[in-house]
């Protein structure tokens, strides 16, 4: 049985508000305890950044043994959106407070890139570092001594977060909970439905879930295989063209699309230059019968059959099979997790698995991520006063999301938090004249991942 430890700091508390949309942090209230925030990826230490410059105490939990644990996973792609946009600004401030040498707006980072010049000497600066806990994995928040159902003196009572390192769970006390865990690790089934099933369990060994790094990784898993890739989205153009780097393994690209047109985008009309390029080079491919295509195609079974993998689906009114494949890489979009905050009470959309103020303003069925309007403080509250959802969690399973949108969603907060609530209701996001993320054809819409930004010469993938 593993241990418990509590970790408590004095407090003093007051009664609780009654009215949600009224409420505002008082000042006296836990003034000793932190702001908790949970994932230390670009739009966690963003929240760090932006508290601190207030004057706000904070501790920070990240479950992987280094910042932006999850970026490492990707760190071979390349970004649409250049530096410009993927430096928080409160950030800034402080690296430029030490002998950090800014990136040049202009260029577009790998993930690698973004975490050895931006997120690695972010951590490292001694008002974050000495907040940060690695290997710390949350696996609960709660009210302290109050479970869900419970209301009187709610609001008067702080956070707990349960937090495993050491082989142990401790807890922790927080004034405020900010989630910022992203959606990277809880990736869609393959099912059309969205459903998992006991097949795709049992296959694990031979599904990959991601964009593998073919040059260094995973070469001498998928080189020379038949290998599948589920999706129509940017995510699987990237790992189709990964794969094409050996010339004898075989790519069938399956996906929902109508017409695998749909899937190129505006190639040399594209108002990104980066993201037209990539849509022409799966052209040609597909056109060169390198990459053979099935779509519209819903998948609905998985059978192993002498060791290979047959896939069974929908098509034209029909039943197609895809038979003899080796491995499968599924790019099929991701969802939250919330497993960890059934005591809490939250706004989630049911549709979108938004925060629900922000579902029809982010609803890949009507937006792309140019037409989502800025957010702050206000749109993301839930019905527990002082907790947030951030970044691409917010969003749920949309993927209209922008990373210069999380860095505007922290600031509000960390204004919010700090009693500037002037600062925290005067939300702006700056972005570039072009616009961002439309495409044309909006039914499809819904399986396209998105970023920003400006042209490159580089082909380049939109994670954010």
């Amino acid at each position: 049985m593993k241990e418990i430890q509590f970790k408590q700091v004095q407090n003093s508390c007051c009664a609780p508000e009654t009215k949600q949309d009224l409420v505002k942090p008082d000042s006296n209230l836990f003034t000793n305890l932190p702001v908790a925030i949970i994932g230390a990826g670009p739009i966690g230490l963003a929240a760090a950044a932006h508290l601190i410059e207030r004057g706000e105490r904070i501790i920070i939990f990240e479950s992987g043994s280094e910042v932006g644990s999850h970026i490492k996973e990707w760190g071979h792609v390349q970004l649409f959106s250049p530096w410009q946009y993927n430096i928080d600004k409160a950030a800034a401030r402080l690296l430029e407070k030490t002998d950090w040498e800014r990136p040049n707006d202009d260029d577009l980072p790998t993930g690698k890139e973004l975490l050895e010049q931006y997120l690695y000497p972010l951590s490292r600066l001694p008002e974050i570092e000495s907040n940060l806990k690695l290997n710390a994995k949350v696996t609960a928040v709660s009210k302290k001594d109050m479970d869900k159902m419970k209301t009187l003196g709610r609001e008067s009572q702080p956070f707990i977060v349960f937090v495993e390192e050491n082989q142990l769970t401790t807890l922790y006390e927080a004034k405020a909970v900010i989630d910022a865990t992203g959606t990277w690790g809880k990736a869609n089934p393959i099912h059309s439905s969205g459903i998992w099933t006991k097949e795709e369990g049992d296959l694990k060994e031979h599904i990959f879930y991601g964009i593998p790094d073919i040059t260094n990784r995973d070469g001498e898993r998928f080189n020379g295989k038949k290998v599948a890739v589920i999706g129509g989205g940017h995510s699987a153009i990237n790992s189709m063209l990964e794969l094409s780097e050996d010339p004898i393994t075989k790519i069938f690209w399956i996906m929902r699309k109508s017409k695998v047109g749909n899937a190129y985008g505006g190639e040399d009309n594209d108002q990104l230059k980066a993201r037209g390029a990539l849509g022409s080079r799966i052209h040609r491919l597909v056109d060169q019968g390198r990459i053979q295509v099935f779509t519209p195609f819903r998948m609905h079974q998985l059978k192993q059959v002498d060791g290979k993998i047959n896939i069974i689906g929908m098509s034209l009114g029909g039943v197609k099979q895809v038979e003899g494949i080796d491995e499968i890489v599924v790019n099929t979009g991701s969802r939250p997790d919330f497993s960890f905050l059934s005591e809490l009470r939250l706004n989630i959309d049911p549709t979108t698995e938004s925060v629900e103020t922000l579902a029809p303003l982010i609803d890949p069925n009507v937006h792309s991520c140019g037409t989502v309007r800025p957010h702050g403080e206000k749109e993301l509250r839930h019905l527990e006063k002082n907790f947030y959802m951030v970044g691409m969690k917010s969003y749920g399973r949309a993927p209209t999301f922008l990373m210069a949108t999380g860095y505007e969603q922290v600031r509000s907060i960390a204004a919010y938090l700090a009693g500037d609530y002037e600062g925290a209701e005067k939300v702006e996001l700056e972005l570039p004249e072009t616009g961002v993320c439309s495409i044309n054809n909006v039914s499809d819409q819904a399986e396209e991942s998105c970023c920003s930004t400006t042209p490159a010469a580089k082909v380049s993938s939109c994670c954010s």
